[in-house]
C-alpha cells in the first residue's frame, strides 16, 4: 500500500506547484511573494486552495483534510464553487444539488456529496465511510483530483508579481526533484535547493543506496529559533562526511556550507552521484547480482538503439539516466 500510495501521490501532485501552474498565484496572501509560495508543499497548497473557495462561498475555513471535512459540508461548498458555470466558450454548466447538505446522518450526507462529485467526474479515492472517518490520505487524494480537474483559478494579471522566479527550474532539476519524491522522501521536495538545505532528504537518499546513517547524530525539525541554521549546517557537514567516507563519492570542493547555501552546481553534483549509485544498485539487483558499470549500460543502450534502427547514440551514462527519469516522471516524450 505504501508504494502504491507514493505512485498515486506523484501523479496527483505533478501539477500542484506554482512553477507548473501559474494560476496558483491567485492564492497569494498579502505580503507574500512567489518565492514564499514555492516553499509550500502540495498538501499546503491544496488546503489553501480549498479555503480560497470556501471563503468565496462564505463557509468556515478548514485546518486539515481529515477531522474538518468529516461532515461533508465543506466538500459540498467546494464542489459548488468549482463546478463549471458555463461562462466559457464550449463549457457546459454543471449545477451542484445542495439538498443533501441538510441531511442529518453523516454517512448519508457523505453519499449525497459524492453523488455530486460524480457529476463532475470526480468520485474517486473515497467512500462515504472514508469521508466520515476522516481518512487523511484518501481525502487528500480526493481533493487533489478535484483540483486537477477543476482548479477554478485565474492567473493574476494586474498584480506586481515577479514571474521570472518561475523560470529557475531546469528540466534536469525537475528530473532530480521528481526522482527524489518518487522514493518517498519526507518532506516532499518542492524546491530542490531550499528543501535540501538541512540535508535530511539527502540522508534519506543515502539509506536508499545502503549508506548507513546514524540518525542519533542528525538534527531534526522543529529547529530552535536561535541557532536553527547551525543545526541544519551540522546535518550538511555530516552528509558530506558520509559522502566522502562510506559512500566514496567524488566530492572535491563540496562542503556542508555549499549544501546549506543551496549552491546549485555543487548540490546537483552530489544528488547526481546518489542517483547514479541508486540506479546501478537497482540494475545489479535485477541482474542477479552481476556487477554493472557506466560503460556496460551505455553500450547496451546504443546496441539496442542500433537494433531498433535508430541512428542516434548515447555518449555517457548521465544522459541515459536523465532520459530514463524524464520518461518516468512525464517530462519527456519518447520517439515512436
Amino acid at each position: 500500500m505504501g508504494l502504491l500510495w507514493q505512485i498515486i501521490k506523484i501523479g496527483l501532485f505533478a501539477d500542484i506547484e506554482i512553477s507548473r501552474n501559474e494560476a496558483l498565484a491567485a492564492l497569494l496572501r498579502d505580503g507574500e511573494t512567489l518565492e514564499d509560495m514555492m516553499k509550500l508543499s502540495p498538501e499546503e497548497l491544496l488546503l489553501r486552495w480549498a479555503n480560497f473557495h470556501l471563503e468565496n462561498a462564505g463557509w468556515n475555513k478548514i485546518n486539515n483534510l481529515s477531522s474538518d471535512i468529516k461532515d461533508s459540508r465543506a466538500y459540498f461548498h467546494l464542489l459548488n464553487q468549482i463546478a463549471p458555470k458555463g461562462q466559457k466558450e464550449g463549457e457546459e454548466k454543471i449545477d451542484i444539488n445542495m439538498s443533501g447538505f441538510s441531511e442529518k446522518d453523516d454517512l448519508k450526507r457523505a453519499e449525497y456529496m459524492l453523488q455530486q462529485a460524480d457529476r463532475l467526474g470526480c468520485r474517486q479515492f473515497v467512500t462515504p465511510a472514508d469521508v466520515v472517518s476522516g481518512n487523511p490520505k484518501l481525502n487528500l487524494a480526493f481533493v487533489a483530483n478535484l483540483f486537477n480537474k477543476y482548479p477554478a483559478l485565474t492567473k493574476p494579471e494586474n498584480q506586481d508579481i515577479d514571474w521570472t522566479l518561475l523560470e529557475g527550474e531546469t528540466r534536469e532539476e525537475r528530473t532530480f526533484r521528481n526522482w527524489m519524491n518518487s522514493l518517498g522522501v519526507n518532506p516532499h521536495v518542492n524546491h530542490i535547493y531550499n528543501d535540501l538545505q538541512d540535508s535530511l532528504v539527502i540522508l534519506q537518499l543515502y539509506e536508499k543506496i545502503k549508506v548507513p546513517v546514524d540518525w542519533s547524530k542528525v538534527n531534526k525539525p522543529p529547529y530552535p529559533k536561535l541557532g536553527a541554521n547551525m543545526k541544519k549546517l551540522e546535518n550538511c557537514n555530516y552528509a558530506v562526511d558520509l559522502g566522502k567516507g562510506p559512500a566514496k563519492f567524488s566530492l572535491v570542493g563540496i562542503g556542508g556550507q555549499d549544501l546549506n547555501d543551496g549552491n546549485p552546481t555543487l548540490t546537483l553534483g552530489l544528488v547526481w552521484q546518489v542517483m547514479r549509485r541508486y540506479t546501478l544498485n537497482v540494475l545489479q539487483d535485477l541482474g542477479g547480482g552481476d556487477k554493472v558499470n557506466d560503460d556496460i549500460i551505455v553500450n547496451w543502450v546504443n546496441r539496442t538503439l542500433t537494433e531498433a534502427g535508430k541512428t542516434s547514440s548515447i555518449q555517457n551514462f548521465k544522459v541515459v539516466l536523465q532520459k530514463y527519469y524524464m520518461i518516468q516522471t512525464g517530462d519527456m516524450v519518447c520517439d515512436a
